[in-house]
Parts: structure tokens; sequence; C-alpha cells
């Protein structure tokens, strides 16, 4: 037991959490907690909107696997952070989001919680739907074991965000504190062990399965399960198919890897999950986005489902076996009774289906200097960047030229907003990504509407020293709902058009950064390799056709299996 105030012991709470960044603004029901930044060795990043702060907390969180930690001070501090803690429930990644509050206890009642006092607002309240947890302390003795709790709940089982909300009395409050390491949450016991009858239930679907496909979600990534699951596939000689969210679970130069599925899948991956008899999907939540319409989406196949999160199986899909377990644990399982049955199994007419309709639908781009397409900028870029490079995207026409076009080869190197679909996402979360891994290259590949949504964060950036390549597919207009407007209103646009300003060159400068602009491969192939040698942030803008469509697209009301549009 240890006499101290609740600032310090928040610090001290966080540090004994290993904590050594965290992304913030302060402002004044925080400026107790800061000041004992100054003898904390936590690296505290300043940025220059809450909004930022949480996405950096994401970025960093899972290029790192460990938790993100993001502060802001009350009322719109805190309601400025609700977007990231939404992308981050929506994604399943483990933030920690510390707010703070007007006093709960005041000699000049005037200042007293749920009296609207100035800069007040209900957090928990707001935030309670779109957190893992979230809790008001009521006093600052409580501070260690929230902290630690916190944690605790949002690492374990299905991540996700929790919330502290810290009242401006508490931080000065001086308490005898209890650091203690052990942990106990009546009714919390995430189940994380599949049922071993279930795992020979789907043993026996795979070792019978004539065209069996495995289906990689995020929850592969979160679990660390990316070697169990390419064993699992090399051992049936499965096809793997992604969601986005599982983008970079498998290798996609790897020959078994047919990409990700969905509206604006790899035809091929699309294709080959309608044609399969049997299906193996691990830690995946079976979105509107990757299924197209429920009734036909692999309607002749067999389902198994792997899931920490017994909410979701069944949710969306029904399914014949499921298995509520941690990926990494019930992939060792089912690895561990294949290998045995099945150690020398041949290549199969599935197989040489594979093969055949990948080469078939997987076309190369067709390379121009002067004409620059999407899809040749982003082939570009892979061979450019080392295998390990982490590519964050914004939302919208980037992000899904970036899952068709550019290959993942290792897990956590994909970061986008896949859930809540959220501009703005990409260029913060690149920052907190680089924070977590500074030897590696981190690449934003962003539309110029969802750049300018974050900007600012390049005064963070430069600032701050993270040095990170915004490459700016830059059209001039809002291109997803511009494309949709295209298909579905007959071309009548409508509050799409952004017109040619900023010049994001002269932004990027204004900040104190790298700005360069390209007009054809060559010249992107060269900003690139020198944005890598910099050590500031580099804006590359590249000015593309307002008319370029994503394609091929499942239409709503569509399946999967009824795409559009040529590759």
């Amino acid at each position: 037991m240890t006499e101290m105030s609740g600032a310090k012991a928040i610090i001290k709470a966080l540090e004994k959490q290993k904590v050594d960044v965290i992304f913030g603004i302060l402002g004044g029901a925080v400026l107790s907690i800061y000041d004992h930044f100054r003898n904390s060795e936590i690296r505290h990043i300043l940025c220059r909107h809450e909004q930022g702060a949480a996405h950096a907390a994401e970025g960093y969180a899972r290029a790192s696997g460990k938790p993100g930690v993001c502060m802001a001070t009350s009322g719109p501090g805190a309601t400025n952070l609700v977007t990231g803690i939404a992308n981050a429930y929506m994604d399943s990644v483990p933030i920690i989001a510390i707010t703070g509050q007007v006093p709960t206890t005041s000699k000049n009642t005037t200042y007293m919680i749920g009296r609207d006092s100035f800069q007040e607002a209900d957090i928990v309240g707001i935030t309670t739907p779109i957190t893992k947890y979230n809790y008001q302390l009521k006093s600052a003795a409580e501070i260690p074991g929230t902290v630690k709790k916190a944690f605790h709940i949002a690492t374990t089982g299905r991540p996700g965000p929790v919330l502290i909300d810290v009242p401006k009395n508490l931080q000065t409050e001086v308490a005898e504190m209890n650091f203690s390491n052990k942990i106990r949450i009546k009714g919390y016991k995430p189940k994380t062990n599949p049922h071993p009858l279930q795992i020979d239930r789907a043993v026996k679907l795979l070792i019978t399965a004539e065209k069996p496909i495995i289906l990689s979600g995020g929850g592969v990534i979160i679990s660390n399960a990316s070697h169990e699951l390419l064993k699992t596939a090399e051992t049936l000689i499965a096809p793997v198919a992604t969601s986005f969210m599982g983008k970079g679970s498998v290798p996609e130069n790897h020959p078994l890897s047919v990409g990700s599925i969905g509206m604006h899948g790899n035809p091929a991956a699309n294709k080959l999950l309608c044609e399969a008899d049997v299906v193996l999907a691990v830690g995946t939540r079976f979105s509107d986005r990757s299924t197209g319409t429920i009734d036909t989406f692999c309607s002749k196949a067999q389902k198994i489902h792997i899931d920490i999160d017994a909410a979701e199986i069944g949710k969306n899909i029904e399914v014949n076996v499921p298995i509520v377990a941690d990926a990494k644990k019930a992939l060792r399982e089912i690895n561990h009774r294949l290998i045995i049955q099945l150690k020398n199994r041949k290549e199969s007419s599935w197989a040489n289906r594979v093969k055949e309709t990948k080469q078939q639908l997987n076309k190369p781009p067709n390379k121009s200097e002067s004409n620059l397409k999407p899809k040749a900028i982003l082939h570009e870029l892979r061979k450019i960047l080392p295998n390990d490079a982490i590519v964050a995207t914004e939302v919208g026409q980037n992000q899904m030229w970036s899952a068709l076009y550019f290959n993942i080869l290792k897990p956590r190197t994909f970061i986008s907003s896949g859930g809540l679909g959220t501009m703005g996402f990409g260029f913060p979360a690149s920052i907190g990504a680089k924070v977590a891994c500074p030897n590696r290259p981190v690449v934003d590949i962003a539309g110029d509407g969802s750049f300018r949504m974050t900007e600012q964060e390049l005064a963070t950036s430069v600032t701050e020293d993270i040095p990170v390549i915004v490459i700016v597919l830059n059209n001039s207009v809002l291109g997803m709902v511009a494309q949709w407007q295209r298909f579905f209103f007959k071309g009548r646009y409508a509050a799409v058009k952004l017109g040619s300003s900023p010049d994001f060159v002269k932004l990027a400068e204004a900040y104190g950064a790298q700005g360069l602009r390209a007009t054809s491969l060559k010249e992107f192939k060269k900003a690139v390799k020198q944005a890598l040698k910099s050590d500031v942030t580099t804006v590359i803008d590249i000015p593309i056709s307002e008319e370029e469509n994503v394609v091929p697209m499942v239409l709503p009301g569509c399946g999967i299996g009824e795409q559009v549009g040529d590759y």
C-alpha cells in the first residue's frame, strides 16, 4: 500500500501495464494527470485532434499487438474520441481511452457532475454501446485496480476498447493505493479452449471434402494464428480466401492464397468460395460486405465457424459446426488430427481448379508511363516496399484498390477501417503504427477526401519526429460516393466535387513536411524512393481521373458470385 494522489496513481498504474506511449490532448479536466508525465518515462504524443489520438492508438495496437492508449479532457475532448472508440470496437482492437470529467464533489456546488457544468458530458453513457467496458471512478483508491481490470478486459477474449472516466477531484485526492498483481472480475471468463467433439466433427468434414476452402478473418491476426492457419491450408491443399479484415493473415503471394472476398473482392476468391463444398471460416463475422446476399452465400457448402465470440456464430450465417474458441488453439487441435490422417495427401482436381481460376481471373496491370492507374500504382508500390512495410489506408476507393491490388505478405502490416468505414482513419493510424514500429516504412494510401479530414496530424508527425509516407490518389471528388452516383443515379452528381484545393504539395510544406507530385509511373517510383530516404513525413500527390471506378463490384442485392466489371 502506497499513499499518493489519484493523478500519480494513474501514471504509475499505466507504467505497471508497460505502457510506453500515450496519444492525447490535454485540457482543464486532466491537468493534474499531465503534470505527472514530467516524471514518467511514458512518451506523450500531442495530437492535433482527439479523433486523431484515438486512431493513432488503434494504429499502434494493430501494428504492435499491444493495447494502445489515448487520453482527452472532459466534454468535447471526450466526445471527439467517440469516432475512434467506435472504430476500434467494430474492428475488435484493444485501446484504453482515459477521459477527464468534472468533479463529483466540490465546495462550490456549481461545479458538480450532473449539473451541466462547463465541459461536462456523460461520456460513460455515450460510449456504453461502443466499448467492451467503461467505468467512471468513484474514489481515487479504485484507480490501480480499475486500470489493471481495463487492460485485462481490453486484451482478453475478443479484444475491444475500454474507457475510464476520471473526475477531476479524484486526481488530486490522496489515498492508499494497492497495486496488486491479482485480478478477479466477477462473471468475466472468456472461453478460449475448443470443445474436442466439435473439433472432431470439423476434422471429419474437412477430410471428406472434395472442394474445401478456408475463409480467414481478422481474428486470425488478432490471435497470432497465421502460422497455424497456413499449416492447415497446406495439409488440406485448400485455397485460403480472406475477409477484408483478414487481409495479411496469410502471405498473398502464397500459391494457396486467392485474395479477399466481398463486394470489391478478388474475383477468384469470390468464385472459388461459391464452388466450395466445405468452408472453414476462422475469426470472421460474415459482414454484409463480405457475403453479399445471405441466401446465396456458399449455398453449396457445409460451414465450420471458429470464433472466440459466441455471439458471432450463427448471427449472420447458419453454420454446421460451431466452435467457440481462440483461433490459434482451435487450429492447433485441427492440425494435430489432420496431419495424422492426411500426411500423404496429394493434389486433387480442386487444387488444379484453384490454379486455373487464379490464372484466368487475376490479370496483370496494363503498364503505362503517362496514364496513372491505381492498379499499376499499387503493383509498383509493392515492388518498392520491403515485405514488412506497414500499409494503412483511408476509406473509400483508395481502400478497395489497396485490398484488390496491393499484396500483403505479413500479418499486422495492413491497417484499415473495416466495420465502421471511417474516413480520416488512415493517416493518424499510420502515425501510431510508426511509433510502434519505428524502424519499418509506414505508408498511408489515401484519397484526397479522406486525407483532408485529419490532415492536421501532419503537425503531429513533423513535431514529434514520426516520418510516414502519405500517397494521395487525388481525383478531386468523394470517389466512392461518386462511383455509386454513376452506377445507381445515372451519373447525377450531388455534393461530391471537392475541387483542386488544397495543393497537397504546398500543404505538406506548410507543416514542415516534404511534398511531392507524380504524374507518371516513373515519377511515382522516384517519389516513393525519395520518401523512403526522408527523415520527415512525405506527402505524394498523384492526380488520377475522377471517373475511375473500383471494379469488379457486387451490386446490392446480389451474391458474391455475381460480380460486374473487369478486374
